[in-house]
């Protein structure tokens, strides 16, 4: 299973798809860095955790695309054409599906990463500031949950019918067009300029109301759960 995740990885990371990507996230990241993180959000520092959670989530709707990309590479017609012959090997196709999700997940850590490092050069370049600790948390409650579940619903959806993964990459555009509930507003990029104004102080310690980090622990959950599904029309 290692040469097949080697396999996989080395043909999802190398080929044009993939720094086409990468330059688009570096492009769009250091614009946003520059225009708006650099002011800092609802009178924050730019390198507060509310001011990298709101480059965060103006960045989940590339990566979000990103990662369904990926996962076309293993859901399109022709790839579920070979998953009759891989079936038909001794290897377990859930091992063989769980492989390809290793591989799909790695490609976007990577991306997920890039635009992390762009941020700490950013801080560092500007601010001489290096106190990169403190923005871990920002990075688990809104990257991880989105990211995961981006996988594993996109998995779900592309065995079922594969133009659907194309359809669910505009989920988070939808998303910044409505009127979303306080604990889905991660979702539309307005938690982190709108919570920190409730606080009643300048620039306030970090924090996040219940029932956005249930609805974010959900998240995470659900889509580890939907990357253990496989559609019945797709088993042996």
């Amino acid at each position: 299973m290692i040469k097949i995740f080697q396999y996989e990885c080395k043909r999802l990371l190398w080929n044009k798809f993939f720094f086409g990507l990468l330059l688009i996230l570096l492009f769009y990241g250091w614009q946003v860095l520059n225009s708006v993180t650099i002011l800092g959000v609802s009178h924050t520092a730019p390198f507060s955790p509310w001011s990298f959670g709101d480059y965060l989530s103006r960045m989940i709707p590339l990566l979000w695309i990103g990662a369904l990309f990926f996962l076309t590479f293993f859901t399109s017609g022709k790839a579920q054409r070979v998953n009759i012959l891989t079936d038909a090997t001794p290897v377990s196709p859930r091992r063989y599906a769980l492989t390809r999700c290793a591989a799909a997940l790695t490609g976007t850590v990577l991306l997920a990463l890039v635009c992390i490092a762009e941020t700490a050069f950013f801080y560092g370049q500007y601010f001489s500031w290096y106190s990169w600790g403190q923005l871990i948390f920002p990075v688990l409650i809104t990257l991880v949950p989105a990211l995961i579940f981006a996988l594993g619903s996109g998995w779900l959806l592309g065995q079922i019918r594969p133009w659907l993964v194309y359809v669910w990459m505009l989920i988070p555009f939808g998303c910044m067009a409505l009127p979303l509930p306080d604990a889905l507003k991660i979702w539309n990029g307005q938690f982190f300029g709108e919570y920190p104004l409730t606080l009643g102080t300048l620039d306030p310690g970090f924090s996040m109301p219940a029932a956005v980090l249930i609805v974010q622990c959900v998240l995470f959950a659900v889509g580890i759960v939907l990357l253990m599904i496989r559609p019945a029309h797709s088993k042996r």
